[in-house]
Order: C-alpha cells, then sequence, then structure tokens
C-alpha cells in the first residue's frame, strides 16, 4: 500500500496557498470599507468568508481524484447565501443588514474566483465592490419607495446607510 502524503508538487501547493492569500486580500478589500462605515462584519469577517469560499474552490480544483467543480461552486453560493440571509433583521419595520449581507455574498464570490486563479477578477471585483459600497449613494431622489410593502411597513424611513449594527 503506497501511501503519498504530498501527492502534489510544491509549485501546485504554492500555487494553491497563493489563491488562498489573494482571496483573503481581496475580502480584506472589501471589508475595510464596512468596518469603516462602522459595520461589525468588517475586515475579518469578510476576509475569512472569501478565504474559506478559495479554500472549498481550490480543494475543488484539486483535492478529489474525479471531481464536479460546479458542485461545490453551487455549494459555496448556497451556504453563504444562508450566512449573509442571517445578517438581516428587521427592527421597528425597517429591514436592516442588506449590505451587509449582499457584501459577504460577493466576497464569496471573490475567494471563489481568487481559488480557481483568476486574480484579477479576484482583486479588481474587490474594488469595485469597495467603490460600490463607499460611493455609491444610499438613496437615489426620485427612486424611494411611497407605499408601504406588505408586511414590511414604511419603507420611507429606512436609510440602507444605517442597516444596523451588523
Amino acid at each position: 500500500m503506497d501511501l503519498d502524503v504530498f501527492r502534489l508538487t510544491w509549485e501546485e501547493e504554492a500555487t494553491m496557498l497563493a489563491r488562498v492569500l489573494v482571496g483573503v486580500v481581496a475580502g480584506a478589500i472589501v471589508g475595510f470599507e464596512r468596518r469603516r462605515s462602522g459595520k461589525r462584519a468588517g475586515v475579518r469577517t469578510v476576509a475569512l468568508v472569501s478565504m474559506g469560499a478559495a479554500t472549498f474552490t481550490v480543494i475543488s480544483v484539486w483535492g478529489f481524484e474525479a471531481h464536479d467543480t460546479a458542485r461545490v461552486a453551487a455549494q459555496i453560493v448556497s451556504g453563504v447565501g444562508f450566512l449573509g440571509a442571517g445578517t438581516i433583521l428587521r427592527y421597528r419595520g425597517e429591514v436592516l443588514g442588506l449590505t451587509t449581507a449582499a457584501t459577504i455574498w460577493v466576497s464569496a464570490a471573490l475567494g471563489m474566483a481568487a481559488g480557481a486563479g483568476l486574480y484579477v477578477l479576484a482583486l479588481g471585483g474587490a474594488l469595485i465592490a469597495t467603490g460600490v459600497t463607499a460611493l455609491l449613494p444610499h438613496d437615489v431622489p426620485g427612486m424611494r419607495t411611497t407605499e408601504p410593502i406588505a408586511g414590511l411597513g414604511d419603507l420611507d424611513d429606512v436609510d440602507e446607510a444605517d442597516d444596523g449594527p451588523i
């Protein structure tokens, strides 16, 4: 019985580690802006979500003899969606945490890109996501909801900039 503990070359191992590191950096870029905005899901949380997605993607590519990488990718998307859903709250008729949930979801996608070796997409996407959260307005004039949505109360008073402590 042949036990091959290190079945991959050191170059392949280094490539995997580099992909995970790029995932961490991409997540940290996005998380930095969230932390700067005073949200609890900041640098560490978003970097770890991105790192986890990158690691799962690397495992799906190199970890299995006969593999279907699309299955792992689909499970990352649904699992992170569940994690993001846990950040959305309804408090006094306001919906809080939507931007945080979207940030977590995007950071997983950036991690998957890094894990797949798409470094420019991962880091460029991180810069774009940071720009979206830092520069785009929270409210667009003329685009506000004027009638309450059933079960949510009056959304005119909801300011996504203040999506709570999350």
